[in-house]
């Protein structure tokens, strides 16, 4: 009996790590298909956690829930619908005028390739003749060594008479005999060769961008369905949220309840402070595209593309080149070097976005340092795709919290942060006192 207890024993871990191990192969095996499912969860949740306070004290006026997530949602719904209304105005008289500018657009453009098409064809055509008559100046370096060692011994011998007659009747049927002449075909002219020529290489450019734009437009789509479930979900998700949360007390041991409240306290009393950030964020790059573009189409149009960035601001990535796209019509209508300058505003944008002012506002609002803000994104662009940058942000604080509360309690539990600060700072000022010195 002990015998059998032991091998049991013995075996029940090792059956447990193989279990283990499946399931952790089976998960990298499937995480490409199961990560949309696991951002739009991972979305809803932090999407509801941060709004919860809010629909709380709308509940306070409105008399529940219900009422007060509804609320919440036409809200949310009328600024989409004002957005969309401001915009489809004078994105549609953009588009009209600049179909009919189109023709011109590609007259202008084609005008420069046909001049340096012909400009092609002429170069080609006088590196061949140069090739050509190097040819004939190399051919008949050949045949004097044959010649002249022939040439002594039988012609004196020969009669003039003979010769004159011969040769013009016996050499053209000899060459013809031995090699025969193929009917020169006619050189079809320089215009219509059929070469690769600068508009049928601009050709295959467009058509690839238009392949891309494709590519782009179903990504979108399924962007969007993602969207919409995340917003269902988000809605359901506030009217009860009792159920949806239940479920981690349901999963964590009982004996880590206290432990698991403490986690979840303290991440959904950070989420308010990241939703407060975003729309921080979008406030920011609206009002910077505002007055980036009012010097180029003026207050109305301006404010129109200040607008709608700032909405597309809450789609990472996707929405800036989203709304960069009604500000390059307005720019190809008014013509110029128009479009350039509104390029070069937006990508500066671009730049200013990604590098400085969501890891600022992000580290401000939720005290987190940029540099891991930075990382944080390019992991979950990585993982979940585009969306993903979404949840960067509030996965590094929650990392954060599971760190200090997980890790630092058990095995640092009487250093502080204060000290650990205090120790870096002597290294550092350890390292750089000699070159002081020096």
């Amino acid at each position: 009996m002990p015998n059998n207890s032991s091998s049991s024993a013995g075996t029940h871990p090792a059956f447990g790590y193989v279990l283990l191990g499946a399931a952790l192969y089976a998960l990298i095996r499937s995480f490409e298909l199961i990560a949309p499912i696991l951002l739009s969860f991972l979305l809803v949740i932090l999407i509801s956690l941060a709004l919860d306070p809010l629909v709380q004290r709308l509940a306070r006026w409105t008399g529940g829930r219900t009422s007060a997530t509804a609320l919440l949602a036409m809200a949310f719904a009328l600024v989409v619908l004002l957005t969309g209304w401001a915009f489809f105005g004078p994105m549609t008289t953009s588009v009209s005028k600049l179909s009919d500018q189109l023709p011109r657009y590609w007259e202008k453009l084609q005008k420069p390739l046909i001049k340096m098409e012909q400009q092609a064809v002429r170069s080609e055509q006088r590196l061949q003749a140069e090739v050509k008559t190097e040819i004939a100046r190399a051919t008949p370096s050949a045949t004097p060594s044959a010649t002249p060692s022939a040439t002594p011994s039988a012609t004196p011998s020969a009669t003039p008479s003979a010769t004159p007659s011969a040769t013009p009747s016996a050499t053209p049927t000899a060459t013809s005999a031995a090699i025969p002449r193929r009917p020169a075909e006619p050189t079809p002219p320089a215009e219509a060769r059929p070469a690769a020529s600068l508009r049928s290489g601009f050709t295959q450019v467009f058509q690839s961008l238009a392949g891309g734009f494709a590519g782009a437009a179903f990504n979108a789509a399924q962007i969007l369905v993602v969207l919409g479930t995340v917003f269902f979900g988000v809605l359901f998700t506030l009217i009860n949220p009792v159920p949806v949360f239940g479920m981690f007390y349901a999963v964590v041991p009982e004996r880590y309840h206290d432990q698991s409240r403490q986690i979840a306290k303290r991440v959904s009393s950070f989420l308010p402070g990241w939703a407060g950030a975003t729309a921080l964020g979008m406030l920011t790059i609206g009002g910077l595209v505002f007055l980036l573009m009012w010097p180029i189409f003026g207050v109305m149009d301006a404010l129109l593309l200040g607008m709608i960035a700032g909405v597309f601001e809450a789609f990472p990535y996707v929405g800036p080149i989203l709304s960069a796209v009604p500000a390059l019509v307005f720019g190809l209508v008014q013509g110029g070097t128009t479009p350039l300058w509104v390029i070069a505003a937006y990508v500066a944008v671009q730049a200013l976005e990604n590098n400085v002012i969501l890891p600022y506002i992000m580290a401000r609002e939720m005290e987190l340092h940029p540099v891991a803000v930075i990382f944080s994104m390019l992991i979950c662009v990585l993982a979940f795709g585009v969306l993903g940058v979404l949840i960067a942000a509030p996965l590094v604080a929650i990392v954060a919290i599971l760190y200090d509360e997980l890790y630092r309690k058990r095995f640092l539990p009487t250093v502080t942060r204060g000290e650990v600060d205090r120790m870096v700072r002597k290294d550092i000022g350890e390292k750089r006192a000699p070159a002081v010195k020096q």
